[in-house]
């Protein structure tokens, strides 16, 4: 009888994943981003971004190389476009430009960028449409979906119980966070942007 699930895949997607979208990485982007909110707007906030996190690597992960060949869109593209959003993102975490206004931030910030792409960023993307499409048998496809899910129940955990962190550091601390934050971020976009213009002259993707 053919296993149900396959450990070994499981953990190997679950390490990769974790590795790419680095739960822990995220706490303080995620308190940059939600500072200055009620503590049930910031909740609210963790289980959205997570959810369209959550939708976006489904929808990849069923049918991403259609669409992307679909769309005559590349990786190196994905990539290029995703660490440009990034950029902007971590210019107004560095300028405090995100702060205002707050009418439709709450919102935002869960899609764009918390969601995507930080969150459901093009390296895991790209992991979740190959492990799909390497995966044999009912034992492997359930390992890849499992894992897929049981990351983004840390992802939430982890930005969920980032809120008590807040109450320690006050409002000084986000502040700094907050720059700090907007200086990895900008790090990250920019070895995403370099790797995204590397693979175009290599023609990868």
């Amino acid at each position: 009888m053919p296993d149900i699930i396959d450990i070994t895949l499981f953990g190997s997607v679950l390490v990769t994943l974790f590795v790419i979208m680095d739960p822990p990485g995220i706490t303080p982007i995620f308190l940059a981003l939600t500072s200055g909110r009620p503590v049930r707007v910031q909740r609210r906030m963790a289980w959205q971004a997570t959810l369209v996190a959550l939708a976006v690597i489904v929808l990849f992960g069923l049918a991403g190389q259609h669409i992307l060949d679909y769309l005559g869109v590349s990786v190196p593209a994905l990539m290029v476009a995703g660490g440009l959003l990034l950029l902007l993102v971590a210019l107004d975490l560095l300028t405090g430009k995100m702060e205002e206004p707050r009418q439709t931030k709450e919102v935002n910030v869960a899609l764009v960028p918390l969601g995507m792409p930080l969150l459901a960023g093009p390296g895991a993307i790209v992991t979740v449409i190959l492990a799909v499409e390497r995966a044999d048998g009912v034992g492997e496809h359930t390992a890849v979906w499992a894992a897929i899910a049981l990351l983004h129940v840390i992802l939430w955990l982890t930005m969920r119980y980032s809120l008590l962190i807040v109450r320690l550091i006050k409002d000084g601390g986000v502040v700094l966070v907050t720059r700090l934050s907007g200086m990895l971020l900008s790090a990250i976009a920019v070895q995403q942007i370099a790797g995204g213009v590397m693979a175009f002259v290599n023609g990868e993707g």
